[in-house]
């Protein structure tokens, strides 16, 4: 029971933090919505590093890892909205906006994934 209240509290705030650069970063005149890229990219850099973290000599329990990497890393990121915000990039035709932030999103979060864990490798 412990475990689904950390996920639950890790997800809270990890969602509020996604709403509110969503809110003021989304924007319907640039084309490519910059708060859910930058919410997942954020979140994909913390992972890395957060799990990197739990792996390098247990640095972070398993109570922690379920707090950060799956509630709010979970709670923060979000596949769904960068599906349906691919949808509406698609039926407005806006297949550059298209392209660019989806190749962007997964290049970039990799690269960030990968950052995090090579910065937690280093130190």
């Amino acid at each position: 029971m412990k475990q689904l209240l950390l996920v639950f509290i890790g997800g809270g705030f990890g969602s509020t933090l996604r709403y509110v650069i969503g809110k003021y970063m989304n924007s319907t005149e640039t084309g490519i919505p910059w708060g859910t890229f930058t919410a997942n990219i954020i979140g994909s850099l913390l992972i890395g590093i957060i799990l990197g973290l739990a792996v390098k000599n247990d640095t972070l329990s398993s109570n922690q890892t379920l707090l950060l990497a799956t509630g709010f890393c979970g709670g923060f990121t979000t596949f769904s909205t960068f599906a349906y915000e691919n949808h509406v990039l698609l039926k407005a035709g806006d297949f550059t906006s298209f392209a660019l932030y989806t190749i962007g999103s997964f290049v970039v979060g990799f690269l960030a994934v990968f950052l995090g864990l090579f910065l937690v490798k280093s130190f």
